[in-house]
């Protein structure tokens, strides 16, 4: 799937984009039986012609009544429009909360650094660490522009000087840098800021 927001998911898949919310659906099956002031009157007019006419529902949001008058062929069509979307969200949420974004989230910058601070970790997670970033490289960053990697050890490394364009090739480069790296004891706090500052003096960083 592409790498886009879930405000930006929900502007294309959305109940409000595909006239599914309740206020859409209830103006398409039905009319408000409402109770308005009418001015040469001088006083409240209700269309009680249809009490009794037609089933009704009221939105507990804010009282409101509906007399229904669609046919249960279109009712049943937003039962299957509802359960399509119900559908669509379960497979948004398992896609947003699998895999990398699990842990990084959705990838949105077309250029980024990812600033790598291993801490005291065993190696064992270290290990484990470097196959999550691996992941993110692999599944994420190949959609994306450009990307560099900068290790906060107790001196700075870079996988390259400048973020480099996105492809096969420098994804792959990347990899195998990562699984090069040898497991160091921890970087100050100073280095991490150094790494983070380095990361972010790159003018083509997005974020």
């Amino acid at each position: 799937q592409p790498l886009v927001s879930s405000s930006k998911w929900l502007q294309l898949h959305g109940l409000k984009r595909n006239k599914l919310t309740l206020s859409q659906i209830l103006s398409q099956i039905g009319f408000q039986h409402r109770k308005d002031y009418v001015t040469t009157l001088g006083k409240l007019v209700a269309s009680r012609y249809a009490d009794g006419l037609f089933p009704q529902y009221e939105r507990a949001q804010d009282g409101s009544v509906y007399n229904l008058t669609a046919k249960k062929e279109l009712i049943l069509h937003f039962v299957d429009c509802l359960m399509g979307a119900i559908e669509l969200y379960k497979q948004r949420m398992e896609w947003l909360t699998s895999e990398s974004r699990q842990i990084f989230g959705v990838i949105q910058e077309r250029c980024i650094v990812i600033v790598l601070d291993f801490g005291t970790v065993a190696p064992a997670e270290f290990d484990l660490c470097r196959d999550a970033l691996s992941m993110v490289l692999v599944e994420q960053v190949t959609q994306i522009a450009k990307f560099n990697l900068i290790w906060a050890a107790q001196d700075l490394v870079k996988w390259q000087q400048k973020s480099t364009p996105v492809s096969e090739h420098t994804v792959t480069s990347a990899v195998m840098w990562l699984w090069k790296l040898d497991h160091m004891t921890a970087a100050s706090h100073t280095n991490s800021a150094e790494a983070l500052l380095e990361g972010m003096s790159d003018e083509a960083v997005s974020s």
